[in-house]
């Protein structure tokens, strides 16, 4: 038996033993669970049956639209609990990580952590073999760490890294400096540690920042690629390499694909704190073979209708990437729901008739596209006030409306306010595939109250 260090407290007052260098362990104790009922969402007005699965007592999420918050039995579904909505987060404001039974219709708050945000809640994520594990992250020491919550002991793990992303195997994160991510796009790490002022690199950073991986059995955190070695692959034209090379570079999306065998990173330049100009690599997960598989210069190109390239996302057979592009180097003037190979050969129209919108993502052989919208996507139709949940046959090329949903939480739809820092008015919808491509978990907030629903799809796909 390995033995047991008591080290103090953790950020929310739990005595902690230390497990192994650095892996800290404590009993959080769940929380007594609360019978709520799940409801009907506009019976028999839709194409797919729609339960609203969150209780109306709160303001709930699930994480985003490429991980999917069912778990591996889809008995459970795990969700963000909010303390409030249309208020920027605070640093040291913790909320609830909830995990709730679809069976027997309860819900259980089984851990409260202070890492969070409101586009990804507190990146919870199942564990790839069961029902027992979930992920997420939380605060611990003045830094965003990854925390490994057991179901069946209540014993809470916490390592030495954030994540961003769990491996399919369990055995290691990945993530950017969570600290920096609200400069190039709040809502997707934790909250300021300086009331509306985001943590910033420099150009003296860059050798020492990049992305991290930590392993979860030996605790043991790397800087797998560091930010030169990205600036040192970039392709196109000869103004994108000058650009990364005097802006301060960023990461925002880190992303195994499901066969582990390769990461997916977005790849951004600031300069004087402002701007994205991103651009996409792709890599092996030990960090080699480091492509830059979508230019600066191909994602940035504005649409006819307005917005540029955006949301890259694995195809399921983890050989290609779906993305929102306006590829005008073919010809094309509109936002187009796009498909390419890890290394940015075999690029191609996923469908010439309907334009790319929101969050686009593909079932496991290529039949169904998922897809929501910005309300600013008014190429797109849908009811006044409300958002369509897309779903797009690729086989015939046509496309229905799963169902409709309102998604203003203030601020008469826009997602920011002129003066404010953060993204507490902002909610999307994120659809995403359960782990069979017969249900889809999506955000809403029909009555102007963050919630969380579920369309089975099993009659349609």
């Amino acid at each position: 038996m390995k033995r047991r260090e008591f080290i103090g407290k953790t950020s929310t007052g739990l005595g902690a033993v230390l497990l192994a260098p650095g892996i800290m362990a404590f009993q959080f104790g769940k929380e007594k669970k609360r019978s709520f009922k799940i409801r009907q969402y506009r019976q028999g007005r839709f194409l797919a049956p729609v339960q609203c699965v969150t209780p109306d007592d709160g303001f709930y999420l699930h994480t985003f639209y490429d991980v999917c918050p069912l778990s591996p039995s889809q008995q459970y579904l795990a969700v963000t609990k909010f303390p409030y909505q249309q208020k920027t987060p605070m640093w040291g404001d913790e909320s609830e990580i909830c995990v709730i039974d679809l069976h027997n219709e309860t819900i259980e708050t089984v851990y409260r952590t202070k890492g969070w945000s409101f586009q990804l809640g507190a990146n919870v994520q199942w564990g790839n073999s069961g029902d027992r594990y979930l992920y997420a992250n939380d605060i611990i020491d003045e830094k965003p760490v990854c925390v490994r919550i057991d179901l069946q002991t209540d014993e809470v793990k916490a390592y030495s890294g954030a994540k961003y992303d769990l491996s399919p195997d369990d055995k290691y994160i990945i993530s950017p400096n969570l600290l920096t991510m609200n400069i190039h796009q709040y809502g997707y790490a934790v909250p300021d540690r300086v009331h509306g002022k985001p943590s910033v690199f420099t150009m003296e950073d860059m050798p020492k920042e990049g992305l991290w991986r930590t392993n979860l059995d030996t605790n043991e955190t790397e800087l797998l690629v560091a930010m030169p070695e990205f600036v040192a692959k970039v392709e196109g034209p000869v103004e994108d390499k000058e650009y990364y090379k005097r802006s301060v570079n960023y990461l925002f999306h880190s992303k195994y694909n499901k066969q582990n065998t390769k990461i997916m990173q977005v790849f951004r330049g600031l300069i004087d704190n402002e701007g994205r100009d991103a651009s996409l690599f792709t890599m092996d997960t030990e960090g080699g073979n480091l492509k830059q598989c979508l230019s600066r210069n191909h994602w940035n190109q504005k649409a006819r209708f307005g917005g540029g390239g955006n949301h890259p996302n694995w195809h399921p057979d983890g050989e290609h990437i779906i993305m929102n592009c306006i590829p005008n180097w073919l010809g094309y003037e509109n936002m187009m729901f796009c498909q390419f190979k890890h290394d940015g050969s075999d690029f191609k129209i996923l469908s010439e008739e309907h334009l790319g919108s929101g969050h686009p993502s593909i079932n496991a052989d290529s039949t169904y596209l998922l897809a929501d919208t910005y309300p600013k996507q008014q190429w797109i139709s849908s009811p006044k006030g409300e958002i369509p949940i897309r779903l797009i046959d690729l086989k015939d090329n046509h496309e229905q409306m799963i169902c409709s949903i309102g998604t203003n939480v203030g601020n008469d739809w826009k997602a920011y306010k002129k003066g404010e820092t953060g993204s507490h008015y902002k909610l999307d919808p994120h659809p995403v595939w359960s782990r069979d491509y017969k249900k889809v978990v999506f955000n809403g907030a029909p009555e102007g109250r963050r919630q969380v629903y579920l369309a089975d799809l099993s009659g349609l796909v």
